[in-house]
């Protein structure tokens, strides 16, 4: 997959997420708590399985933490570093 900066990664997950909440793209903004967004524990489900569709990122692999989830800036910026290593 090409690389991305984090705001062409924050663009793409905000489209998903408004695609699973069914809402505005405006109204999804980068650094509101996700849950705060109207996303449950069915709309995070979803949103890993975009995450490892749309970014290529293997999540048992990934490195990703609770705290990745925050927001969708704090997920932007963990997607755009990669793996762990």
């Amino acid at each position: 997959m090409e690389e991305l900066s984090v705001m062409e990664v924050e663009r793409k997950l905000i489209g998903e997420i408004a695609t699973i909440l069914c809402v505005d793209p405006a109204a999804v903004k980068p650094d509101v708590p996700l849950p705060s967004l109207g996303l449950d524990s069915m709309g995070f489900v979803e949103l890993l399985v975009v995450v490892e569709k749309v970014f290529n990122l293997r999540l048992m692999d990934s490195g990703l933490t609770r705290e990745d989830f925050e927001t969708v800036h704090a997920l932007a910026c963990r997607i755009n570093r990669g793996p762990e290593a």
